[in-house]
């Protein structure tokens, strides 16, 4: 075996943590697999000899990649959220099998990618390799150009921010509170996923207030029955796209509550108020302007 042989060999056992690190920093498999193949054609065109760690110096080149490109998307017009995924069973991403990412997603967290793509791209960068895949700060911070003591910060902002940490402070929720609204939304769910009726309406309050914004007014739904029956009819329009999986728990606005969100792509966001054990009212979020200034974090159990 030769070196260029080698060299291959070696960035083929590195490729899946890139591409790991990649989607997470981009949110997109098709882009994260073009960082990694611009990853290997820098290293084709580098002298191989004079690296001493190629894995670490594989994740850093696909870092500053990556950088680069969440940067662009700051200062180019980007593609807005009436054109991205409004149904669940559209497509994620040119380039890439839909069904592939859509698990690639769930395996990350559907409400991770959702707040992930809320940072800086400074933020971003720093949050994904140190807290995700633990790169020192010293080799985070020459890649976003801050010391180290900023790029510390910087991770430390996202990290409050991906937990929600200022949020829940100030809903003055305890963890106890907090645990028990989970619970409350973890059956909910799985009372979707499985088409349950009676399951739905055992968490809803009898005369839950359902209030849902449109293209024209904001229409209200009032009754569990009327909504449970609702919500099953719209998700069977969708069931080979198995709709539910592509829910999951989130901190909307710190009110506990679920993002829908096919291949990590926010399509909507249900905001709810619980009491006594029951969902008593809730806020289906579809507007994309809404959308873009909601205060989104990972609900963790």
């Amino acid at each position: 075996m030769n070196a260029n042989e080698m060299i291959a060999v070696q960035f083929e056992a590195n490729r899946s943590h890139l591409r790991a690190v990649a989607y997470r920093m981009l949110g997109s498999l098709s882009e994260a697999d073009d960082a990694v193949q611009e990853a290997w054609l820098r290293l084709s065109r580098s002298e191989s000899s004079d690296i001493q760690n190629l894995g670490g110096w594989l994740t850093t080149v696909v870092a500053r990649v990556c950088l680069d490109l969440l940067r662009s998307r700051k200062t180019r017009s980007e593609e807005t959220l009436e054109t991205q995924m409004t149904e669940p069973v559209a497509k994620t991403g040119t380039g890439a099998d839909p069904e592939q990412e859509a698990i690639l997603a769930e395996s990350v967290g559907l409400a991770l990618l959702v707040v992930l793509d809320t940072l800086g791209p400074a933020e971003r960068l720093a949050f994904v390799l140190h807290d995700m895949f633990a790169v020192p700060f010293e080799e985070i911070a020459p890649i976003v150009g801050r010391s180290e003591d900023a790029t510390r910060q910087l991770a430390s902002r996202a990290r409050r921010r991906v937990q929600g940490a200022d949020r829940v402070r100030e809903s003055g929720l305890h963890a106890s509170e907090l645990a028990g609204q989970r619970e409350v939304v973890d059956a909910f769910l799985a009372a979707m996923h499985a088409g349950d009726f009676e399951g739905l309406i055992a968490v809803l309050d009898p005369d839950v207030v359902v209030r849902a914004d449109g293209p024209e007014a904001v229409r209200e739904i009032h009754g569990a029955r009327n909504w449970a029956k609702g919500a099953l009819a719209y998700q069977a329009r969708f069931r080979d796209a198995q709709f539910a999986r592509f829910m999951q728990p989130a901190l909307v606005d710190g009110a506990v509550g679920i993002v829908l969100a096919p291949g990590g792509k926010l399509s909507r966001a249900l905001r709810f108020t619980i009491a006594d054990g029951k969902i008593r009212e809730v806020e289906i979020i579809v507007s994309p302007e809404r959308l873009r200034k909601l205060d989104l974090a990972v609900l963790n159990r």
